[in-house]
């Protein structure tokens, strides 16, 4: 016999938070950053030492969670690499940061925040994602208050590098 709702919704909580570590395994951002850059873009990444220095201007991409976790995903790059994923994504050639290739780095946030969300059952169907939120400039930080847990790499395809961070800041 099925549970209710909201037990449901309990035995999905305690469930997430036991399987934290399943939750936080970075093996599955590695894998969807894989998966997303060599279905969309035609493109191998490796992951790489982060740089202590980012660049003076970067454009990031903010994919908020809310569900049973709530954080975000946070895709980082220079405008250099912006360019060149923008370049793969569409066929077209790009000269500067224009809405074009902002839709496009805020799509890539996107598809990367779906496939890390996809790869842990218990959130692929009560974890939503927002719209990607696009910024750019130079030395901004995005803070989140004692997030219960945080992963962050850096990865290369020829000769571009960029970082993801998945922050969790709740688990219900």
């Amino acid at each position: 016999m099925g549970l209710n709702n909201r037990e449901d919704e309990k035995v999905m909580s305690l469930s997430l938070r036991e399987n934290l570590q399943t939750v936080a395994d970075p093996v599955h951002l590695q894998s969807s950053v894989e998966e997303v850059f060599a279905t969309m873009l035609g493109a191998q990444c490796e992951m790489v030492p982060c740089a202590g220095s980012t660049p003076t201007e970067t454009i990031t991409s903010v994919v908020g969670f809310g569900g049973v976790l709530t954080g975000a995903c946070v895709f980082r790059c220079s405008e250099a690499t912006a360019l060149a994923i923008a370049a793969r994504l569409t066929g077209m050639s790009f000269t500067e940061l224009d809405d074009t290739v902002k839709d496009a780095i805020g799509e890539i946030g996107n598809m990367l925040a779906g496939a890390w969300k996809g790869k842990v059952p218990e959130l692929s169907a009560r974890c939503g994602l927002s719209i990607p939120a696009v910024i750019t400039g130079s030395n901004y930080n995005i803070h989140v208050q004692a997030p219960e847990f945080r992963l962050h790499h850096c990865y290369r395809f020829d000769a571009s590098v960029f970082e993801v961070t998945i922050i969790c800041d709740g688990l219900q």
